[in-house]
């Protein structure tokens, strides 16, 4: 029961990505560090300009925590009293540590015993041990809900059992530091509104400084007329892009071989195409003024139409054959590679050329694997034998190649010759072998490498033929990585001593591991 497939669902079309500007990426790599640091850079100028703000207030807070020191009196008690602890401090001293409009300030004594002297009950204890006399400190509190700065110290002291060090502690609010921190803050802080704008003007201005070599260049190659293939000067640019330059003036110098190559096989084409059509116009006018003329010669029509048919035959086939040059050299349009079992290829190709090679009176032959079991060979064998014979490559091609390897043999091959295809495989599972063997004239070894480019024919020899063959031959092997060699099929000394041509054999190599190019 066959079940019918379900439609498969395209997927939607990823979306097209943006066109990046280099410009803006580039400013943005230059311009977001700076605008990240700047932030950081306000922070960190605070954070210093409150310790700068606090260092000379600190010197004035210590200054009056220790003039409050030098008037505390200490008298030690008689044997079994306490220590008689007293602030000596006047009381114009103590109007002119508490007169600041700007600031509150608080000052506090307390005891041998921790009792409280004189001063302000309300500043809090350190809550620490008694530190060396004489050894002043700061930390950060709160009097009444105000933040405050406390300078403080400890006496010596009394030197009587169960009694501790005096404590002084003077302490002010940071409305003062606040102001002053504040205005460093503004000082180093309103410049930077106006050098960073600057900057990044600056730095716009630099980068479209620095791209505009590129905008020139670009000017200068859209300025160019369309067959204007020469080389761009690479010393116009910066270093940089010279290495650009110099990749587009190998894709020009490509694009300009591949043009002018492009044109002469089309100037030969046609030059190869009027024989035929000329011939062709020419057998056609001769019937019809014999027709015209009254002349009803059959033997004559018959000639020119047999003329007709001819030209339009080697038209056709010069037409077939430039299509098949035109397929090969078609590399961006090849479909991906395919498994290719060249013996059967090599088969068929013998089997449909046969017709033509009993015209010609030529021994037309095959050797190789030819897929069946024969009684000489186990089931094994002849597998080995055709699954060998595969590779990976266009199947089209490589029957166009087999095709004009056969034909260009039978073409160059005398009556009464042979021509053999054979079909070889490496023991080593490396390579399969195509080879094509004839009895014709051969192929000097001076002519080897033209007779692979388009419309040449080999010297000395009247076959009517395109000229495209070989050149389609090679163009194909080229594209599946593949090598071809041409030799004498035997050596002339001995071929010239029995009347005989040295006959030519091409040989094939197809890598079974390689890919087409």
């Amino acid at each position: 029961m066959l079940v019918p497939a379900m439609p498969t669902v395209d997927e939607p079309d990823s979306p097209p990505k943006e066109q990046r500007s280099l410009f803006g990426e580039i400013l943005d790599w230059m311009l977001a560090p700076l605008l990240l640091l700047w932030p950081m850079s306000v922070a960190l100028t605070w954070l210093v300009a409150q310790g700068i703000a606090s260092r000379p207030f600190d010197r004035d807070l210590a200054e009056m925590a220790r003039t409050v020191a030098r008037q505390v009196v200490v008298m030690p008690g008689a044997p079994g009293l306490p220590s008689a602890i007293r602030l000596r401090l006047p009381e114009v001293a103590a109007e002119v540590l508490r007169n600041d409009d700007a600031e509150k300030v608080y000052f506090q004594l307390l005891g041998a015993r921790g009792e409280f002297i004189a001063g302000d009950r309300n500043l809090p204890v350190p809550d620490e041990a008694a530190a060396p006399a004489q050894t002043l400190r700061y930390r950060d509190d709160e009097v009444n809900a105000d933040a405050v700065r406390v300078a403080y110290l400890w006496l010596a002291p009394t030197g009587v059992p169960g009694e501790v060090a005096p404590l002084v502690q003077v302490a002010e609010t940071l409305d003062k530091r606040s102001r002053l921190a504040t205005e460093i803050i503004k000082g180093v802080i309103v410049p930077q509104f106006v050098v960073l704008p600057l900057a990044v003007l600056l730095v716009w201005f630099a980068l479209a400084r620095g791209i505009k070599p590129l905008n020139e260049l670009q000017q200068r190659i859209r300025r160019r007329e369309a067959n204007d293939l020469s080389p761009l000067a690479e010393r116009d640019v910066p270093e940089e892009v010279a290495p650009l330059v110099g990749a587009i003036n190998d894709l020009l110098g490509r694009l300009d071989q591949s043009m002018s190559a492009q044109k002469h096989f089309l100037a030969d084409a046609a030059h190869q195409l009027k024989t035929p059509l000329a011939g062709l116009r020419m057998q056609a006018e001769l019937a019809q003024r014999e027709i015209d003329a009254g002349e009803h010669d059959p033997v004559a029509l018959k000639r020119s139409l047999q003329h007709i048919a001819y030209a339009s035959e080697r038209a056709a086939h010069m037409v077939n054959q430039l299509l098949a040059m035109a397929r090969a050299e078609a590399k961006t349009l090849a479909r991906p590679p395919e498994p290719v079992d060249l013996a059967a290829l090599a088969r068929e190709t013998v089997r449909d050329f046969v017709p033509k090679a009993m015209d010609k009176r030529i021994d037309l032959g095959y050797e190789g694997p030819d897929g069946l079991l024969s009684n000489a060979q186990g089931p094994g064998e002849g597998a080995d034998a055709a699954t060998t014979s595969c590779m990976l490559g266009q199947p089209t091609l490589v029957r166009e190649l087999v095709r004009n390897l056969v034909d260009n043999a039978l073409q160059y091959t005398p009556a009464g010759g042979t021509v053999t295809a054979r079909v070889m495989h490496d023991p080593f599972g490396q390579v399969v072998v195509l080879q094509v063997e004839d009895t014709g004239p051969g192929i000097p070894e001076a002519e080897h490498l033209l007779v692979l480019q388009p419309f040449y024919r080999a010297l000395g020899t009247n076959v009517d033929g395109s000229g495209l063959g070989l050149a389609i031959v090679n163009e194909i092997v080229q594209q599946h990585g593949a090598e071809m060699t041409i030799t004498d099929a035997r050596p002339r000394a001995s071929a010239a001593a029995q009347g005989l041509g040295p006959g030519t054999l091409f040989t094939v190599r197809f890598g079974l591991s390689q890919r087409p190019a």
